[in-house]
């Protein structure tokens, strides 16, 4: 996983429930409270988990929680900062989800040894996507918890239902 992953959760966790929460996690996970880490260097999948572990339990979280957390944070604060282009000529919740697998294409051209998970489309009809995730990561909380940050960032409420550990229906308004 690629340390702006790691930065945005620890950015989420000291400026949504404060510095001490964030050491205490940390601490907790067995990690320095120095531990820094640049947006391109890769962290161990076990390291990120264990810290997310920690995270929870010292937030008193569910996995769902924090997942929901960190997409709200990761679409409407972070990527604003850092990623910005890629929300450029998207202008519905749909385009945006619908151009994500491209963007994941991109950034492994741009960024050595990234491995973001991709995504595969099938419409269910007009309004109901099925959007398919592929990764060793298992991380679809995530991937949930991100889709609902895109419907906040949009402003449209989007009906988002788990089908499975690699599939999500997304209805779109």
């Amino acid at each position: 996983m690629k340390g702006v992953v790691l930065i945005a959760l620890k950015e989420m966790v000291q400026k949504n429930f404060g510095g001490d929460r964030l050491e205490e996690a940390l601490r907790k996970a067995g990690i320095n409270k120095e531990f820094s880490v640049l947006p391109t260097s890769d962290i161990d999948d076990q390291v990120f988990l264990k810290i997310l572990n920690s995270v929870c339990e010292v937030l008193n979280l569910s996995l769902t929680q924090a997942a929901e957390a960190f997409g709200d944070y990761w679409i409407n604060v972070y990527t604003q900062k850092v990623y910005g282009l890629f929300y450029k000529g998207a202008k519905t919740a749909k385009e945006f989800l619908l151009k994500m697998d491209s963007v994941h294409v991109t950034t492994t051209k741009s960024m050595p040894d990234a491995h973001p998970p991709r995504f595969e489309y099938e419409w269910k009809n007009e309004k109901a996507l099925i959007m398919k995730y592929k990764s060793q990561r298992g991380l679809i909380d995530f991937m949930i918890g991100l889709i609902k940050g895109v419907g906040k960032f949009y402003r449209e409420d989007l009906g988002v239902t788990k089908l499975g550990n690699d599939q999500v229906e997304i209805v779109f308004p």
